[in-house]
């Protein structure tokens, strides 16, 4: 039993005779209404809410028991009253038995209803896979066949099969490091130099298209435990993709900067934006526009920040950029 659950059990079997401890010391000998009689559902409340049908019958019991002394002495003078203390009792039973079978067959219907979700993710991340895996494959069979049979440019030919075979390879891997649980290595970095490897890094992409990078950090090191190979993964896939949307002669500014309670990475570009619908689903797994790609970057990304207790938030607008806003917790400045 977890400590919540016995939190409700000690609750549920202590607060009955509260109640009726509560009853007598209000009554005295003068005053033999029960007023405090529907604080008794509170604990058949809780059992239901809780344990479901089965917790509301043990509640009832326990309620029962400590209701036991209403049916004598000052409490129970008339039969009108006795007959009051019989019909609450009953009551209180069929609120119980009728809550706890809806609670419960509502319960069931989430529980379908979850496995029913978790099998159509299944089978949607499976037929993305394969939809990936595809043409690749195409693509080398093809020209395997074309090798084989002496036909077209060979150097051609392998090219296209050992280029065909990486993608296959990175689909591969993105899946698995999405669903495995992320290990971080951490240890106190200097967040230029991550920012720096990953502007080396970027360069010669940024170059080939003509996109400037520029980066823009304090002169005095910014301490901060991380895992530099995932931090430096995460922060690269980020620049990747403003460098993918910007246009010839667009620039991509990258910032760190550290304050008492966290530090601030920005990733700032100024191409062609998300709308609203790829903004809502960045982080969806399998969730692309690109013509290449798994759609898992972006989820990857997340769980790399927050496996750091961090937080990543995106603002972007159509045909005005996009702003990727990395929040880490707790740097320690140096100077």
């Amino acid at each position: 039993m977890t400590t919540p659950d016995r939190l409700y059990v000690s609750v549920i079997v202590t607060l009955p005779f509260v109640i009726t401890s509560l009853h007598f010391w209000l009554s005295g000998a003068n005053s033999p209404p029960i007023v405090l009689e529907e604080t008794y559902y509170i604990p058949l409340f809780l059992g239901i809410f809780r344990f479901g049908l089965k917790g509301g019958l043990l509640s009832y019991g326990v309620v029962s028991l400590a209701y036991i002394p209403f049916f004598f002495g000052i409490w129970a003078t008339t039969s009108i009253a006795f007959l009051d203390r019989f019909l609450h009792l009953l009551f209180s039973g069929i609120f119980v038995v009728l809550a706890g079978l809806l609670i419960d067959r509502e319960r069931q219907r989430e529980k379908q209803s979850q496995k029913d979700r978790y099998l159509a993710g299944v089978g949607q991340v499976a037929t993305t896979i394969v939809h990936d895996l595809k043409n690749p494959l195409i693509t080398i069979l093809g020209f395997a066949k074309r090798m084989r049979e002496g036909k077209g440019n060979m150097d051609k030919a392998a090219y296209a099969i050992w280029d065909s075979a990486e993608r296959m390879q990175n689909i591969v891997e993105n899946t698995l490091d999405f669903a495995r649980p992320i290990k971080l290595n951490t240890q106190e970095e200097d967040i230029r130099g991550i920012l720096d490897k990953v502007i080396t890094s970027c360069k010669m992409k940024a170059e080939q298209v003509g996109i400037n990078l520029s980066l823009e950090v304090p002169a005095d090191p910014i301490k901060i435990a991380v895992d530099r190979h995932q931090m430096q993964r995460a922060l690269t896939n980020l620049v990747d993709n403003s460098i993918e949307a910007s246009t010839e002669g667009q620039k991509v500014i990258i910032s760190a900067e550290g304050a008492a309670k966290n530090l601030v990475i920005r990733v700032r570009d100024y191409g062609m934006g998300m709308d609203q619908e790829a903004l809502e689903n960045i982080f969806v797994p399998f969730y692309t526009k690109k013509s290449k790609g798994t759609g898992l970057g972006m989820a990857i990304v997340k769980k790399i920040v927050e496996g750091h207790s961090g937080k990543i938030t995106i603002e972007s607008r159509v045909g005005h950029g996009t702003e990727v806003i990395v929040e880490l917790p707790a740097p320690r400045l140096s100077k």
